[in-house]
């Protein structure tokens, strides 16, 4: 494990360096950190490329999908050329141009709850960015399990949401309380559509809210974030442990 930052890395990243909720410390921990992403379209892009840029030593990837042309209008990690390639592995090619420093870890295929488990545990941080009920829940169950944070984003349409479950904390609700099983239908974008910057918006602030859980600065734990791009209202709500959930509850 890296102990030190080295010239170069003081000067690319002297401007966190500079800030005291940062500073020297923070940015060494960044270095030694190892974030989980799932799913690299539209919220997966900006997060893994301002994860790897802001200095996050090690990052998984992960996403079974192929590029295609129509993901290209919001999902910025790729280009054209790259249609037909696994989005894991394209986003993997953008990141080593960004920064080669970071270690990459790309996985093409779709995780078992065995797989996803131990990919939990190798990790700091998972990072929610898929577009399903299914995997959400997946990975909410099992990051509770590992006691390890999930920074939660989704956007559709014009709307956004975004939260941090820190399970590090026994208070943090989890995505249950919020989302029972059963209670929805998956809305997706192919199906309602979504205006492209929205996604960025999003993705960036999941990688900020990874940032900060990261080097131990106060997230979003027991709070809900409501974008709304249209009329660029921004609305957050008290999001608590629910005592009754199945899940997670007492």
């Amino acid at each position: 494990m890296i102990t030190e930052l080295n010239d170069n890395e003081l000067m690319r990243y002297s401007r966190q360096i500079l800030l005291p909720e940062i500073d020297y410390k923070g940015q060494l921990k960044l270095a030694q950190s190892h974030a989980l992403i799932i799913g690299l379209g539209g919220l997966g892009s900006p997060v893994a490329m301002y994860l790897a840029s802001a200095g996050v030593g090690q990052l998984t990837l992960v996403d079974f999908d192929q590029v295609d042309e129509s993901n290209l209008q919001r999902q910025v990690i790729h280009n054209e050329s790259r249609v037909g390639l696994n989005k894991a592995e394209s986003a993997a090619q953008s990141l080593r141009q960004l920064n080669h420093t970071t270690q990459l870890n790309v996985i093409t295929h779709q995780l078992d709850p065995d797989e996803l488990a131990q990919q939990i545990d190798q990790a700091d941080i998972v990072l929610d960015c898929s577009d399903n009920f299914d995997t959400r829940f997946a990975l909410n169950q099992a990051c509770y399990k590992a006691q390890k944070p999930l920074v939660s984003g989704a956007a559709i349409r014009w709307e956004g949401q975004l939260t941090t479950y820190d399970f590090r904390n026994s208070q943090s609700p989890c995505y249950e309380c919020l989302y029972k099983r059963g209670s929805n239908t998956d809305q997706t974008c192919s199906q309602n559509g979504v205006v492209a910057p929205l996604v960025g918006m999003i993705g960036s602030m999941q990688a900020l809210e990874a940032i900060k859980a990261l080097v131990g600065l106060p997230t979003l734990m027991g709070q809900l974030m409501l974008i709304d791009g249209l009329t660029m209202s921004i609305r957050r709500f008290n999001l608590n442990k629910d005592p009754g959930c199945q899940h997670c509850g007492d």
